[in-house]
């Protein structure tokens, strides 16, 4: 049988067991964590950069199509381009290589009007 004494020494064994157990646990959990911010930060950085060169993207296709109905008097421009926020971050290439066609199809349209629509 065991004695008090002794069942006492082996629970505060235990104890400093499962607390030195506790601070590396708390501590790789703080490292993982660390690993995950940085990793989430350098996402937002890298999809703010994304955004800022879609926008310019999108502005230059704009002022080039601004540009082809200029010339028609009796059309007016709306606003420029503004980022719609229902749209799929995952389709902004999709979305992106439209642009060129619609464009093509703008300056189709103008051309097919003939010079006498354009003055």
């Amino acid at each position: 049988m065991e004695s008090p004494a002794m069942r006492y020494k082996e629970i505060v064994g235990l104890a400093g067991k499962a607390a030195e157990e506790l601070r590396a646990w708390e501590l790789r959990r703080g490292q993982e964590l660390d690993a995950e911010i940085l990793a989430a930060e350098q996402a937002v950085a890298e999809a703010a950069q994304r955004e800022q060169r879609t926008a310019q993207t999108a502005h230059n296709w704009w002022r080039m199509a601004e540009d082809n109905v200029s010339r028609l008097p009796w059309l007016e421009v709306a606003d420029g381009p503004t980022p719609a926020a229902h749209a799929h971050a995952s389709w902004l290439d999709r979305y992106l290589n439209e642009l060129k066609p619609m464009y093509q199809e703008l300056v189709d349209s103008v051309l097919s009007l003939g010079w006498r629509a354009r003055r």
